[in-house]
């Protein structure tokens, strides 16, 4: 198994994450989808696609590390497209919160098997653009949790700025 870093990495990000949920689950389906000068427009936004970006990491790693991991139904269906905003991948706070967990739960589960040669594997990349990147899976899982704790941030500021209290990081 890898070093203790990865797994305390994929824990702290779910255990961020509930934080931060616990506090979007009070919020109302109207802050929730607020508009904001930001790049992403909406706590709404921004969850969705931090969300799709796991979502299809994910679906990168099992191309090289087929693992059999629980709740693998839910990526049966083919990768999320960049483009999220688009339409509706959450119904509401609620299906997000849960959505969120279940791949959470799916990180940890996946980490606490990759080997010390997993991280040495080449995911090979395919940009919107076309351009093809390979990239060692090892530095890619710290990418991961990385773009995650940035876009926690944008949340934390949209949430300061509907005046509800965020102290999750």
């Amino acid at each position: 198994m890898v070093g203790y870093e990865f797994m305390e990495y994929a824990e702290k990000n779910k255990s961020t994450n509930e934080l931060m949920n616990n506090i979007i689950e009070n919020i109302s389906e109207e802050e929730w989808k607020k508009k904001f000068n930001g790049y992403y427009k909406s706590i709404y936004e921004l969850c969705s696609h931090m969300y799709s970006a796991d979502f299809n990491w994910y679906k990168r790693f099992m191309q090289v590390c087929d693992f059999n991991v629980s709740n693998k139904g839910i990526f049966e269906k083919d990768f999320i497209p960049e483009g999220i905003f688009t339409k509706e991948l959450f119904k509401n706070i609620n299906d997000y919160v849960i959505m969120r967990k279940e791949l959470d739960d799916i990180i940890i589960e996946f980490i606490s098997k990759l080997s010390e040669n997993d991280l040495e594997k080449i995911l090979k990349i395919i940009d919107s653009d076309g351009n093809v990147f390979e990239l060692k899976m090892g530095p890619m899982i710290f990418y991961m949790f990385n773009h995650e704790i940035h876009h926690r941030g944008m949340i934390s500021l949209y949430l300061d700025m509907l005046g509800k209290e965020n102290d999750y990081c």
